[in-house]
Order: C-alpha cells, then structure tokens, then sequence
C-alpha cells in the first residue's frame, strides 16, 4: 500500500471572526495518486489548498507531508516541502518572455550576477519537450493565448521537481487534444511517484482521469473514496454532483421557450485579419445565438470585436437597424451592449475595488444623487444581486478577490444585469464554475433574454450550449462552418461542423 504523501487533519479556517470555512476537515492522500477535491464554489476547496500551499494560515489542525510532521506558513516553505500550487487565476507575467516566467524568483546567474538567458532557454526547452508542447522560451508571455499560459504554469511546476502538485482547474482553457496531452503528462508524473491534487467542476474528467476523491459541501468533508468501486465500475458524475450539492442537479431539463422579437444586432461579412472572415448573422431580441467550435475558431475574436476590443478590417454592424461604428468597449457600453469576457482575473473584476463597487460600475450613473454617490442605492443593488444569483460572500466591503471564482463570476454577470443592455455577449458564462451554480446562471440568462435581451453565447462545451441556445452558429479555422436550429442540436452534430465536415443541412 502506497504511503501517504499528504495528510491534513481537523483542519479549521475562518476569516474575521466569521462562520468557519473549514470545519475539522481531514484529507488523506497516498504517494503517486491523481486525487479529485471537489465541491460547490464557496466549499472550501481552495482555502484548504491555499493551506497546503503556504498562501494562508490555518487556525487549527496538522499537516504531515510522506510521514513527517510540515509547518507550512509561507508559500516559500511550502515550495521547500515540493509542494507546487498551479491555481485556477494564472500567475505570470505578461511583459516577460516563456523562460524568465519559468524561472522567475529562480533566476540562474553566472558569477558576476548577469542572467544566463540560453542557459535558462535550454532547461525550458527541455520541459517542453519532455511535456510534447510547442513553446518558445524567448516568446512574449502576453502573446500566448489563454491556453499556453496554463501549459507555462504546468512546466513551472515541473521545472521545479515539485513532488506534490495542486491543480485548480487545469483544463478550463484547453482543447481536447491539449486536455488529453496534460492527462498524459499527468499519468507520466504520477508513475515517477508525483502526488496531484485535481480541482474540477468538469466531473466527466474527474471519473475518467482521478484515481480517488474527496467532496467538501459547506467546510466540510461529506465524503472520500476510489473512483473505481468494489464491482468494477465507476462512480458517476450524477453521483459525485449529488453528493456536492445535496440533491440532485445532473441531467435537470434548463431550457426555458420564451418569445422572441426583432432583429437586434445584424452583422454583415464582419473580417479581422487572421482571426476570423466574413461573418455574418443576426440575433433578435429575447434570443440565445450560441457560437461554438474548438479552440482557436475565431470565437472569441468575433465578440471581443462586436464590443469593440478587436478592430474590425471589413464589414458592417447594426444595432435596431442603424449602422455603428465601435471603436472601443466604452462605446460599446454607450451602445447598450454588455460583455462577460472568459478571462475573469485579467479582463473582468477590478481587483482593487469591494464586491458592491465591482457590481455597481457599468451602471454609476443609477447610483448618482444629484453630484453625488448614493452609497444607500449601491448597498441595495448588491444586496438584490447577492439574492438572486446566491452569491456567497463575507461583506459587501471585502475586495472582490475575496470571493472564489465562481462567486466573482456571479459579480460580474450581476453588474451586467444591472445595467440591462440590449445586447448582453457571455463568453464561457460558466467557465470554473460548478453544478449547481452554473443552473442558476443558466436560469439568470434566460430571465435576461426573457426581459428583452439579445444575447450571444460562446462556448466550448457543447452541453453548455445545448442547454442554452436556441441557435447555433458552429465556426471552424475563422469561419461559419454551418447554423443549427435548436430542434437539431446533438453533441454529434456541434462536433462534426466543428471539425470541418458539412452537414449540407443549409445555413
């Protein structure tokens, strides 16, 4: 039987003086394992991971790391015990290149203090190589797209000789074939004696990858055990869920009909140079139009340019009929049109600001009295907010990054609604976010649209889009591949279009 690489026992958390966010909990897991810690958003998941990585400290409890007893107060200590914490919000540096974000506070030097740049190029390359992933060490990091940054952290971890490993949500910003080449390396480490720890919200890859599993619900430990059970089969997602959220959420119907109106936004032959060619669809008023397809389709640059974050080189945008020039995101938000960008950390939240100011800023003008800020007004829109989309939070004051991943996306799309735009753009609305909230987000999207909204939908999971759209616009390599109607929409279908094939079923 493998030793324990981690043991965590009675390990108690809370913050100013309130409710605990752990309650006495204990997780054990063996040398060599990819173990699941799973749970709502707001369980406690990341709290107790930010423990074992030296970011806080824990109240009470112990921590013993391969038998010996770890005091872990700093992120220093923790990475001295081999304990790497790859978290969900990226850590690198966007004006450094690949390999100083490689090494990065462990810079290799010669001895006249100059950095040794190919030397540190070398190491990088070989990670790289070792992982089977085209990065280029003298690459600008803000160049990388979403999903190399991930890959970057990960070779981090690596290049460390990290012998335990914290993933949290690894896979959200990766495709398939990257996703299966992590698992790879993953399987890889784990068979050299490498401890990972798997935070997910995607529970399909949880059963198919993890070998064991821990469920946290409210601070608390609610259950542990094999993935694999007793008669040879596998626990399922439907089980895990449950057993997160207290009932039973998997497989629930979340389509609302609702009617729809006129033609909000028209776009004719819309092209951005390399990202994407002559685009065109409308969508009307109280309708989801999804957009779909693999990663690196053009998606997300058609929408970033609809708000005007991506300059446009040809074509034509109207919104209620007249043609509109957005040259920005502020005009884009003069126009009535909302953006939920994927990348919450870098283009979402305010980081500075409380969680009442973040929800509260499209929208200021509502919060003005005369020249000056009703605060009264801003209180009473976040405590509506926090009801209708259950946000969990300590204070309204606590800066927004206080709140896990999923709570801040519930902010973000909360100062949208707020400020009720005509046209409300989602890109992955749900995007590290679990179960059970990602129904009530579904839920908040259908009310929008059912108010009046047009809103546009971008995602890669294609039960995501089945559950909300009412059209699909599949792209592939930058262009419409094809258009299905909600009466024809299946995996196998979203699939197909989106790896190139035709369907010949018309646009």
């Amino acid at each position: 039987m493998a030793e324990l690489a981690i043991k965590m026992s009675n390990i108690v958390k809370s913050f100013g003086g309130a409710a605990p966010v752990l309650k006495n909990v204990t997780l054990e897991v063996k040398t060599g394992e990819i173990h699941g810690l799973l749970g709502e958003n707001g369980a406690g998941k990341s709290t107790l991971m930010n423990i074992l990585g030296g970011v806080i400290p824990m109240d009470s409890g112990n921590i013993e790391l391969f038998g010996k007893e770890a005091a872990i107060s700093s992120t220093k200590e923790s990475q001295e015990y081999g304990v790497a914490f790859i978290h969900q919000e990226l850590n690198v540096v966007n004006d450094m290149p690949v390999y100083e974000n490689m090494f990065l506070g462990y810079e290799l030097r010669n001895k006249w203090g100059f950095l040794l740049k190919d030397e540190m190029c070398r190491q990088s390359q070989e990670v790289f190589d070792r992982m089977n992933v085209s990065l280029n060490p003298a690459d600008m990091v803000g160049d990388l797209t979403a999903s190399s940054k991930q890959i970057l952290e990960i070779a981090k971890s690596l290049l460390r000789k990290a012998r335990i490993i914290i993933m949290d949500e690894p896979t959200t910003s990766l495709s398939v074939p990257e996703i299966e080449n992590v698992f790879r390396i993953m399987r890889t480490l784990t068979a050299d004696g490498v401890t990972i720890i798997f935070i997910s919200h995607k529970l399909g890859e949880v059963v198919e990858f993890c070998d064991q599993y821990t469920v946290l619900r409210n601070g608390e430990k609610i259950s542990s055990g094999s993935i694999e059970k007793e008669d040879g089969t596998k626990i399922t997602p439907e089980e895990i869920a449950k057993m997160m959220v207290g009932r039973e959420v998997q497989g629930l119907e979340i389509y609302k009909p609702r009617k729809t109106g006129e033609v909000v936004m028209k776009v004719e032959n819309l092209s951005a140079g390399k990202y994407f060619q002559n685009i065109s669809f409308e969508v009307h008023k109280g309708e989801i139009l999804g957009f779909t397809g693999l990663l690196g389709d053009g998606k997300e640059e058609l929408v970033r340019c609809l708000f005007g974050d991506i300059r446009s080189e040809e074509g034509k945008v109207f919104l209620r009929g007249e043609e509109v020039k957005i040259r920005s995101p502020k005009q884009a938000a003069k126009k009535k049109i909302g953006f939920l960008p994927s990348n919450r950390k870098e283009n979402a939240i305010i980081k500075d600001l409380s969680i009442t100011e973040n929800m509260t800023i499209v929208a200021l003008d509502k919060c003005i009295r005369g020249i000056y800020l009703n605060h009264k007004k801003e209180n009473e829109v976040a405590s509506q907010y926090k009801d209708v989309l259950h946000i969990k939070l300590g204070k309204f004051t606590d800066l927004i990054t206080s709140l896990s991943g999923g709570n801040q996306q519930k902010v973000i799309l909360a100062k949208w609604m707020y400020a009720m735009p005509d046209v409300m753009i989602l890109c992955n609305p749900t995007q590290g976010v679990d179960i059970g909230a990602k129904n009530e987000i579904y839920n908040e999207i259908f009310e929008i649209a059912k108010a009046g909204t047009a809103v546009i939908v971008t995602s890669g999971e294609a039960q995501e889009i089945m559950k909300l759209c009412d059209r699909v616009k599949v792209m592939y390599h930058g262009k419409l591949n094809g258009t299905l109607e909600r009466e024809q929409l299946s995996e196998e279908e979203l699939m197909i279009l989106s790896t190139g094939a035709n369907l010949n079923k018309g646009d």
